[in-house]
């Protein structure tokens, strides 16, 4: 039988999919629903709300937000990723009302195969995890950057570390959904306490608390002003802010392993306002009250440690361990990111399988549901790092990760599109919102203007190419994109002869279907834990 077949699916079988020990998940049939596909429901509530807050807070968010900084000034960068939040919050209503109608394997990807065209997911797929897999050649390549600071390159070269990270991260992503989450709550509340202490740092040091001069607002002011370089700078800062709020959309690819998804998901959803808020305001804001945009250092620094504002900022007040102190913080972020990176990237690789876009063997499972063959598979990716090792391979690596860029507003304008799709079915075939379990906030208008405004992004990204003198290289790599995922949908269309999915014909039926583990886990009292606990070390002190 072929690796690629072309497999139709209306959705997903409503039987709940049984792990068992042998190694391929059941393939999709047209009039089935798969919902968990061979997957294990793992993730709790706590792991998804976490998830949800904390996983885009990667390693350049302690160091690359200076060069946002340094293009539009203070204000400028604030301005720019406010107006990006509020695209991601209105991307993440239409993630919750889908996924949390059909939290099933695959995401937003299959989502799209049932209710737009499976072309249409094809095309938006393959971007997708093009996309996470030059972003993870680009993590192992900054994290490499960043532990140089404590060992330099004769004691351990770049492809030593490569060879360390694959090892590693190959080790820790197949330990199942259940440690991925785990690690992740963990991880994801250091994250969040480091910048809180980095906040509270940051108010000390603008205030002079430490024997430095008082700064307040001076860095708002003369020489540079609040917004420097004018629309250029803004527009630049506007596409780099898309950039950093790439992920948010995690959780669809998880809904297929969470338990209770139909709660699960809407708290993570909600969540996305303090992620907005507290991470890329509060960062921007913080760095901008304690560092100067025209400080040399945020550009031309030695290392991406020493140019983080943080960095700068209590080095000029005096703390000679300031740069130990942020790279710790950026190691803890880079396993994290990482971690999540290599998670969204075998899933969507899995889902790609189980509809029959991948070769088969990427839908093989280990008996605890570890889709491990497209976990080790995305793993590899990570070798794309050693590319920078020459200086013509360093600088083709560095246009894949602008394609990856640009791939980004595909896939979010892809998922603001299907879920215009799935309301317009809805309402035509008279299901009324009141049986929605997840209502995205208000008119139906918002989405469609996010949807504009993702587009609009796409678009004008690339806007630097048209300066005079023309840049080719820079128009390729911001919209080669464009005409790729053309391709890949026409190409697919006509080989396989697939139809746009009307909306009378979208099969809602499975949208109310019980989850055979919706509302069977019940969090335990503190009482029940204490004795669970103690029960425990009464046995082992017995033996």
């Amino acid at each position: 039988m072929s690796g690629f077949e072309d497999i139709e699916a209306k959705g997903f079988s409503q039987e709940k999919a049984h792990p068992v020990e042998t190694t391929e998940a059941p393939r999709s049939e047209p009039d089935k629903i798969i919902l968990e596909a061979g997957l294990r429901r793992g993730l709790l509530g706590r792991h998804i709300s976490l998830i949800s807050l904390a996983s885009v807070i990667g390693a350049s968010c302690f160091y690359g937000f200076g060069f946002a900084l340094f293009l539009s000034g203070p204000l400028g960068a604030l301005l720019g990723f406010s107006i990006v939040g509020w695209i991601v919050w209105a991307l993440m209503q239409s993630v919750g009302e889908v996924t949390t109608m059909f939290p099933i394997a695959g995401g937003f990807i299959e989502h799209a195969n049932r209710f737009v065209d499976p072309a249409f997911s094809f095309a938006m797929a393959w971007m997708y995890y093009f996309m996470w897999s030059v972003f993870l050649g680009s993590e192992w390549n900054g994290a490499i950057l960043i532990l140089q600071y404590w060992v330099p390159e004769e004691h351990m070269p770049l492809w030593a570390w490569t060879l360390v990270f694959f090892v590693f991260f190959g080790i820790l992503t197949t330990l199942g959904v259940v440690a991925y989450g785990e690690i992740e709550y963990y991880l994801g509340w250091i994250k969040l306490l480091s910048l809180f202490l980095c906040f509270f740092l940051s108010i000390l040091v603008n205030v002079g608390a430490f024997g430095n001069d008082y700064i307040g607002f001076k860095y708002w002011g003369h020489p540079t002003g609040p917004i420097v370089n004018g629309v250029n700078g803004f527009g630049q800062v506007f596409v780099l802010a898309s950039a950093y709020y790439v992920g948010t959309e995690i959780i669809s690819l998880a809904a297929g392993e969470t338990k209770d998804p139909r709660k699960s998901i809407p708290k993570g959803v909600n969540n996305v306002v303090w992620r907005i808020l507290f991470v890329y305001v509060g960062l921007i804001f913080f760095q901008g009250i304690v560092c100067p945009s025209d400080s040399p250092q945020l550009v031309n620094a030695a290392s991406n440690t020493a140019s983080s504002p943080f960095t700068i900022a209590f080095t000029q007040a005096g703390w000679s361990w300031a740069g130990d102190f942020v790279n710790a913080l950026i190691t803890i972020a880079f396993i994290s990111a990482v971690n999540g990176c290599i998670y969204v990237q075998s899933r969507a690789l899995y889902a790609l399988a189980l509809a029959g876009r991948a070769p088969k063997f990427f839908t093989t499972t280990s008996k605890k549901g570890v889709p491990y063959v497209s976990i080790l598979t995305s793993c590899l990716w990570g070798f794309l790092a050693l590319m920078n090792i020459g200086v013509t391979a360093g600088q083709v690596f560095s246009y894949m990760i602008s394609v990856g860029g640009s791939a980004a507003y595909i896939a979010w304008a892809g998922i603001v599109f299907t879920h215009l799709r799935v309301r317009a079915g809805l309402d035509k075939q008279g299901i009324p919102r009141s049986s929605y379990p997840f209502k995205a906030f208000g008119s139906i208008w918002i989405y469609r203007f996010n949807l504009f405004l993702c587009l609009f992004l796409l678009f004008i990204q690339g806007f630097t190419a048209f300066e005079h003198p023309f840049n080719w290289r820079t128009f390729v790599t911001a919209y080669i994109t464009i005409p790729t995922t053309l391709i890949l949908f026409v190409g697919w269309k006509m080989w396989h002869k697939t139809h746009w999915v009307r909306l009378s014909e979208m099969d809602f039926s499975d949208r109310l279907v019980k989850l055979e583990d919706e509302e069977s886990y019940v969090k335990p009292s503190f009482r029940s834990r204490v004795t669970a606990l103690t029960g425990k070390v009464r046995r082992r002190h017995a033996q």
